[in-house]
């Protein structure tokens, strides 16, 4: 009278481990950009029907990419302690599963964004995938301190797609957006490495705090913040948003810089996963600006 709780209870984890495979929160995050690249791509409320099947398209690709990551990172995932639990890693999930479960997705993904948007966004989200699963995960991670700069020109790539998603052609302006992606990203991701320091240095991975050190790390992390806020004026400098983004991408890296600024000279315990996690709002918040510039206070005036 038991076995139908515990298979239930089996069949509920072995779900939850494969939506663990997609890494929801870092997709969600990257679907948010994609969103308001689509919504910039137009001054009116962008094609409802291209939003949805173009975000579909991108999240199952994007999630390809999380599942693929997982398999091929299982013996480095399995030494480090942020990670070890994971389904592969764990052993819950085998890397032929989730090396399927993540072709299948991208099958998916691929189809629908070729057939459902056009093949601009379907061959350049397909790109990414390659990006990231195959130059950033097998090649760069192991190869160089400098890993996440070049590899996350992969993960700052939706803003264009959602952009192409709803055009079908490149232009300048979802550049600008990605260029602030790309310059975010070692931050945010230096932030993390310093806190996991030890655990990179023990998986043999050259992340920039285990090859030159914490205090450099974190004198990187200013100078990408300023690259960043110069950046960040972009948008404003060429027509793409007015005031309301200007003054708040503002306020915005300065509090990212004075994060940063504390973690380079103070000894406030933590203070590298605080950098960490406001980067992650940050970024939600630098891009709400955007659309609420755009779309909202645009049409006021």
């Amino acid at each position: 009278m038991n076995s139908k709780p515990l298979v239930w209870s089996i069949d509920a984890r072995l779900l939850r481990d494969y939506v663990q495979l997609t890494k929801p929160k870092v997709v969600a995050l990257l679907l948010l950009t994609a969103w308001v690249g689509m919504l910039l791509a137009e001054p009116t409320a962008a094609s409802l029907d291209r939003m949805v099947w173009g975000l579909v398209g991108i999240w199952l690709l994007a999630a390809a990419a999380a599942a693929m990551n997982h398999s091929l990172d299982r013996g480095i995932d399995a030494q480090m302690r942020r990670t070890r639990w994971r389904p592969v890693a764990r052993g819950r999930i085998g890397t032929r599963q989730a090396m399927t479960f993540a072709l299948c997705l991208a099958l998916l993904g691929f189809a629908l964004l070729y057939w459902g948007v056009n093949p601009l966004t379907a061959w350049l989200t397909l790109a990414s995938l390659f990006g990231y699963a195959v130059v950033y995960t097998l090649l760069l991670k192991r190869a160089t301190p400098q890993n996440i700069v070049i590899g996350g020109l992969a993960g700052a790539m939706p803003p264009l797609l959602g952009w192409t998603s709803i055009t079908g052609q490149l232009s300048a302006e979802p550049w600008l957006l990605v260029m602030i992606v790309f310059a975010w990203t070692p931050p945010h991701f230096w932030s993390l490495a310093i806190h996991r320091r030890d655990d990179y240095a023990g998986a043999h991975i050259p992340m920039l705090p285990v090859t030159h050190g914490i205090d450099f790390t974190k004198t990187a992390i200013l100078f990408y913040l300023l690259i960043l806020t110069l950046i960040c004026l972009l948008p404003y400098l060429i027509g793409m948003s007015g005031l309301i983004y200007l003054v708040g991408s503002l306020v915005l890296n300065l509090l990212f810089c004075r994060h940063a600024w504390l973690l380079k000279f103070s000894s406030r315990p933590g203070q590298a996963m605080r950098t960490f996690r406001f980067s992650i709002y940050h970024l939600m918040l630098l891009f709400g600006l955007l659309i609420l510039d755009h779309h909202w206070l645009w049409q006021l005036s």
